[in-house]
Parts: C-alpha cells; sequence; structure tokens
C-alpha cells in the first residue's frame, strides 16, 4: 500500500507543478488535489493496517495451531456484490479431524496489499475436503490477486 501511495503522491506533485502560474506558485486548485490525494492515501492506508491487525488478533486466538498453507488452495478471485471474494479450500493432511484459520490477502497486480481477512473452516475429517469463501472487507478495484499469508490448522 505504500508503494500504491508514493506513486499517488509523486502523481500529485507532478500535476501541482503543472498547475503552477507563471510566477511558481501553486495554484489553489493544485493544492486542494494534494491536500484530498494525500487524505485518501492516509485512509487507505488506515484502512488495510486495521484489516491487518484485525486478522493478526484472529490467528492469536488460535491455540496449538500448526502451519498449514499446504493444505489451503484458493480458487479464482471474483466480485461478489460490491466485495472481492476468492474461494478457500482446506483439505486436511493431518491423521485427524482438524480446522483451520486462513488469512488471504488481497493485492494489486504491483503486490500492495489491498486488504486482508481471517476465513475459519471447522471439522475438516481426516483426508477430507472442506470449502469456505474469503470475502473482503471493503469494495476493492481493478485486478485484484489473492494469497495465503497465514494457514493455521488446529
Amino acid at each position: 500500500m505504500r508503494g500504491a501511495a508514493a506513486g499517488l503522491l509523486v502523481a500529485v506533485v507532478v500535476l501541482a507543478a503543472a498547475g503552477c502560474s507563471n510566477n511558481n506558485s501553486p495554484s489553489s486548485e493544485a493544492s486542494k488535489a494534494a491536500s484530498a490525494a494525500s487524505s485518501v492515501a492516509s485512509r487507505a492506508g488506515g484502512v488495510v493496517a486495521s484489516a491487518t491487525a484485525k486478522a493478526q488478533k484472529e490467528l492469536d486466538r488460535v491455540k496449538g495451531g500448526v502451519n498449514a498453507k499446504g493444505d489451503i488452495e484458493l480458487g479464482a478471485v471474483t466480485k461478489d456484490g460490491d466485495r472481492t471474494a476468492v474461494p478457500v479450500t482446506a483439505t486436511n493432511s493431518s491423521g485427524s479431524k482438524a480446522s483451520y484459520a486462513v488469512q488471504v490477502d488481497f493485492r494489486d497486480p504491483g503486490g500492495n496489499l489491498l486488504d486482508t481477512v481471517v476465513v475459519t473452516i471447522d471439522d475438516v475429517d481426516k483426508g477430507a475436503s472442506k470449502k469456505a469463501k474469503a470475502r473482503s472487507n471493503r469494495t476493492l478495484s481493478g485486478d485484484v490477486k489473492a494469497d495465503v499469508a497465514r494457514a493455521l490448522r488446529h
């Protein structure tokens, strides 16, 4: 997200420079645009930070969990109403029934984090698979990719 915010800020600086009058003082419109862009970048960064903190808190509740990223498969990213969603499949490779907590990150093509969510999949029999859906916390636009950031089997 920092990369996207920095890119936006550079674009605003270029626009502000282009909006300067002949005496090199920024125009009122360029100053307003720079302020608005800075505010948008700050709010977007805050939203992602909040989602990341919430995901971490949910994963911290899992006691005795083991890394299970290899048990998780994501399907194709789609729109689900005004949100972005991805199917999550957990295939239990352990020797007994287990539950999963899976953190799914939504990213732009540049790899910048747009949102993150935790989905739980309960009571998956040994050797069996079970599905759930990870749905973004907010509306995301553009080409969104999803990846498994963390997965805990417990």
